[in-house]
């Protein structure tokens, strides 16, 4: 889901103060978008990056470039009246109108267009005669001849055209997937080199409370069976990584799953480990904790807790504690399933991890 570095180091330019930008200068997750107006998806897409403004106000950044569509009439007027706009403090407010109401103005002839814009100067409170002015000006008609020479020079196939934190992004780019994006980005930076060094005392014994908005948990922890697990759920919930976090997946009488702070399902600890089976441990019984894996060597912090025997999952998955008390606590976490698709209910959060050391 996270773009890929560009080969070579940078290759859109960063950033400055020629750009249009909403959002912190010092923001983790920077959208950089490539547009041009009539389009559709563009739209779409600027409707999508206000609203992950609006979702993340103090990490997202979202700035705008344009890329007027080579010989459609009303291309270079729509983008110079952005930048009429902006001259008056209204770019984005007079960009937002201009793409939600596309159907309105599409089909225009060249100066019906010209009229219908000085009637959105006026709606939008600008000054109507100094807009007018601004958008037949010289200087107004080389910024968007500069913008559309600039976004060919870099080879920019089409719009809307999106770049994250400098690299280009082709995954989707609705709303869910651009938040997912975002929060795995976020996450990197709590994220871990190696595994943690072993540091847990096979003499000792080790219990989990979990603490949730529905109650307490506490799970018996089995180091003996599973060494490498145990030392590294005991070293994340140390480091506080499990708390104030979700139980993003949630199926009745089969399985709580939790431990990705990211709260998408696809975060982990920056580290992976092999499986530790035990013919012993099974799945027969509720109340199992193991740890979600993707495959061999795939091990990290999600973990799961089953509601019921689960026979089918023996042989695939690291068995490393067993419920003591609170199962009854874990039937009642609200039930969600990522794979249904959204609206999702709002996940019930696990407000902390405490390991207890006898």
């Amino acid at each position: 889901a996270v773009p890929t570095p560009t080969p070579g180091g940078e290759f859109y330019p960063r950033p400055s103060e020629v750009d249009w930008s909403q959002g912190a200068e010092d923001a983790t997750v920077t959208f950089v978008v490539y547009s041009a107006a009539p389009c559709e998806i563009c739209g779409v897409l600027d409707a999508t990056l206000t609203r992950l403004l609006q979702q993340f106000p103090a990490d997202v950044r979202v700035v705008y470039r344009h890329y007027p569509l080579a010989g459609h009439p009303l291309t270079d007027l729509a983008a110079g009246a952005m930048e009429s706009a902006g001259l008056q403090g209204r770019f984005f407010e007079f960009k937002s109108a201009l793409y939600s109401r596309e159907q309105v103005w599409q089909e225009l002839q060249p100066d019906d267009f010209v009229a219908w814009l000085g009637g959105l100067a006026v709606e939008l409170e600008l000054d109507k005669a100094r807009f007018l002015a601004d958008l037949q000006s010289e200087d107004i008609t080389a910024r968007v001849e500069q913008a559309r020479m600039d976004a060919e020079a870099l080879g920019i196939p089409g719009v809307p055209h999106l770049v994250i934190n400098g690299s280009a992004y082709q995954g989707p780019r609705d709303a869910t997937n651009l938040a997912l994006v975002v929060r795995l980005t976020l996450l990197q930076s709590r994220q871990y080199d190696t595994c943690p060094p072993m540091t847990i005392d096979f003499e000792h014994a080790y219990t989990v409370r979990f603490t949730t908005e529905k109650g307490d948990v506490l799970v018996e922890l089995f180091p003996e069976a599973a060494p490498v697990a145990v030392n590294s759920f005991i070293f994340l919930a140390r480091e506080g990584w499990y708390d104030d976090t979700t139980f993003h997946r949630v199926l009745p009488d089969f399985l709580v799953q939790g431990g990705d702070p990211s709260g998408t399902g696809y975060g982990g600890p920056g580290f992976a480990f092999d499986l530790e089976l035990t013919p012993e441990l099974t799945f027969d019984r509720a109340g199992r904790l193991a740890l979600v894996n993707s495959g061999p060597n795939s091990n990290g912090s999600q973990f799961f807790i089953t509601l019921a025997a689960t026979p089918d999952l023996d042989g695939q998955y690291t068995i490393f504690g067993q419920v003591l008390a609170g199962l009854d606590v874990l039937r009642t976490i609200t039930p969600r399933d990522p794979a249904l698709g959204e609206p999702l209910p709002q996940p019930d959060r696990l407000l902390s991890v405490e390991i207890l050391e006898e």
